[in-house]
């Protein structure tokens, strides 16, 4: 079966991708809002592992964490971590509920997992431009940026991993740039632009971009003139299941009823 994601092509861009504030500016959104996150939970980690396809900027979030790339197949070792972060990399995964599920078996008890990666909603102005510009010029459309799930999918995809209080909620940000090519720049930088197994192979035209760059300007520039991009993070927390973790009480199991609780009267209503 092709996978999706060509993920020799995704190394290479990787490779090729720059560092510095235009690379890093979403990872630095997402590691900001991660580590609020952190602060907020009443535990120490001392065992952390990161997963990623960018060690340049996360090894520097946590000093103490052993980076790992994010390859199908994770190179954890047998040592268990209290603290997983997977950041900024699921939505390029062939198999993401995969990774979720190595990151689960790779946790003490209890241990915690922390995900961001990039959510439906992201370039979606770039995505309807390269369509209509594709369409007018080709006649057809190649797949340009890949699809990614919304917060509802990633959160039955902890649920299928096996993690215990699963929670997901998403991020948008809006970035805004003179002209499509200025974007399309970032995206390079940060390693983003398009590895999709069954993208274009042959160079677009110019007269591509062309149409590409006026019908960007055309739907969706503002009154200034400047074209908006849509970045969508999605955040992902789970527990590795535990005995000692808090659980629903099943259905009729309920010793006092509601109605004494809130000192009010029941009314049985007639069928």
């Amino acid at each position: 079966m092709t996978e999706l994601v060509d993920r020799h092509a995704l190394r290479l861009h990787r490779r090729r991708a720059c560092s510095g504030e235009r690379a890093f500016f979403l990872h630095q959104a997402a590691w900001d809002e991660l580590e609020i996150r952190l602060q907020s939970i009443n535990r120490s980690f001392d065992r952390i592992a990161i997963v990623t396809g960018s060690q340049e900027f996360w090894a520097t979030t946590l000093p103490r964490a052993k980076i790992f790339d994010d390859d199908e197949r994770l190179q954890f070792g047998p040592q268990p971590f209290d603290l997983i972060l997977h950041t900024m990399a699921l939505h390029w995964s062939n198999d993401p509920v995969g990774q979720l599920i190595q990151c689960r078996h790779a946790l003490v008890p209890d241990g915690l997992l922390l995900a961001v990666c990039l959510g439906g909603d992201t370039l979606k102005e770039l995505r309807c431009a390269f369509l209509d510009a594709e369409i007018c010029i080709y006649g057809g459309a190649s797949p340009r940026v890949i699809p990614m799930g919304d917060v509802r999918d990633y959160g039955q995809l902890l649920q299928r991993a096996g993690y215990a209080l699963p929670v997901t909620d998403r991020w948008e940000m809006k970035a805004s740039y003179s002209k499509a090519n200025d974007l399309m720049h970032d995206l390079r930088a940060m390693g983003e632009n398009n590895a999709l197994t069954g993208r274009r192979k042959t160079a677009s035209s110019r007269q591509f971009f062309r149409s590409l760059e006026e019908i960007y300007q055309h739907r969706f520039a503002d009154s200034e003139g400047s074209l908006p991009a849509t970045f969508e993070l999605v955040f992902m927390t789970g527990w590795a299941p535990s005995e000692t973790q808090p659980r629903a009480l099943r259905p009729g199991s309920a010793t006092s009823r509601l109605a004494d609780a809130l000192k009010t009267v029941e009314h049985k209503m007639d069928t």
